[in-house]
C-alpha cells in the first residue's frame, strides 16, 4: 500500500495548492490514498462543510483534526455524518465522532488513528495509553496497515509516540506546530517524523500574515490573525510504503512551492 500524507492545511492557500497539485501528485507517485490534518483548512481556525469538500475533491481521502476541530459549530455533525473526518481519540467519549477511522483500500484495510498530545494543549485524556490499547484491538481484528497522525506540541512526545508504537504500526507522523522537520526514519517497520509541517503561506508566521503575529510579540497586545489574501504556498507531502504485513518498507517527502516541479526534499533513514 502507497499512501500520502499531508500536514496541518492552513486555510484557502492551502486549499488551493492542494487543487492544483494534489491529484497529479497522487498519480505520479501511484498513493492509494491520501490522509490530511484539516482542522486549520477553513480560515486557519476549524472546519466547515465547504473547507471539508474542497479538501476532498482535492483528492484527499481521509481528514484528521485536532485541538481546533470545534471551533466551527458545525463540525459537530459533520463528525456524526458518513464523512472520512476523525477528531482525537482521547477527547472525552461524550465527544461526537471517533479518533478511529478504518477504510477498505483494495484488499487491504487501513485504520487512521487520530491522537492529541499534552503539553500546551486542551485537557484530554492519556494519548500514549490510549493510542497502545487502540492499536491492540485493532491488530485483534487483524488490521496490521495503521497510520497515527499525532497532534502535538512537544517533540518529546512526538518522538516517545513514534518509539512505543515501532513495530506495532505502519507510520507515526507528528501535526500541530507547522513547522517541518527533518527526523524522518523508518525502525522496526513504522515510520516516524516529528511534523510534516503547515500545507499553506509558508512567508509568514505558521500560515499567517507575518503583521500581527509579530507586533503580539513586541507589543503583547493581542491582534486577530489573518490568512493573507497573497503569499507563497507550499504543500508538503510525506510518502511512505507498506508491505502486505503494514511494515514500512520506505518513506520520503515531496515540496512543491507554487507552481514549480514537485521535487524529493528527505529520504527515510532506516535503522531495519
Amino acid at each position: 500500500m502507497r499512501i500520502g500524507f499531508v500536514g496541518d492545511v492552513v486555510g484557502k492557500p492551502g486549499r488551493t495548492i492542494l487543487k492544483e497539485h494534489l491529484q497529479r501528485l497522487k498519480f505520479r507517485e501511484r498513493l492509494d490514498v491520501v490522509i490530511a490534518n484539516g482542522e486549520n483548512s477553513s480560515h486557519g481556525f476549524g472546519m466547515t462543510a465547504d473547507s471539508i469538500g474542497e479538501l476532498l475533491d482535492s483528492g484527499i481521502d481521509v481528514i484528521t483534526g485536532g485541538n481546533h476541530s470545534w471551533d466551527k459549530k458545525e463540525i459537530l455533525a459533520l463528525l456524526q455524518s458518513d464523512l472520512p473526518i476523525l477528531r482525537p481519540l482521547n477527547y472525552p467519549q461524550t465527544a461526537p465522532g471517533s479518533g478511529i477511522g478504518i477504510y477498505q483500500i483494495g484488499n487491504d484495510s487501513l485504520a487512521v488513528l487520530n491522537v492529541m498530545g499534552h503539553f500546551a494543549m486542551p485537557l484530554v485524556d492519556n494519548p500514549f495509553t490510549l493510542a497502545l490499547a487502540a492499536v491492540k484491538t485493532l491488530h485483534e481484528q487483524g488490521i496490521r496497515h495503521i497510520f497515527v497522525d499525532f497532534h502535538a506540541e512537544a517533540t518529546s512526545e512526538k518522538r516517545a509516540m513514534f518509539w512505543l508504537l515501532s513495530g506495532h504500526v505502519s507510520a507515526v507522523i507528528g501535526t500541530h506546530t507547522h513547522i517541518g522537520t527533518d527526523d524522518l526514519e523508518i525502525a522496526n517497520g513504522t515510520l516516524g517524523l516529528s511534523d510534516a509541517g503547515a500545507c499553506g503561506c509558508m512567508d509568514g508566521v505558521l500560515g499567517f500574515e507575518k503583521e500581527n503575529v509579530c507586533e503580539r510579540f513586541t507589543s503583547g497586545i493581542s491582534r486577530a490573525l489573518q490568512i493573507p489574501t497573497k503569499c507563497t504556498k507550499i504543500l508538503p507531502l510525506v510518502v511512505y510504503e507498506t508491505n502486505s504485513e503494514g511494515r514500512c518498507v520506505l518513506g520520503y517527502k515531496i515540496r512543491v512551492i507554487d507552481s514549480n516541479e514537485p521535487e524529493i526534499i528527505l529520504q527515510a533513514y532506516s535503522y531495519d
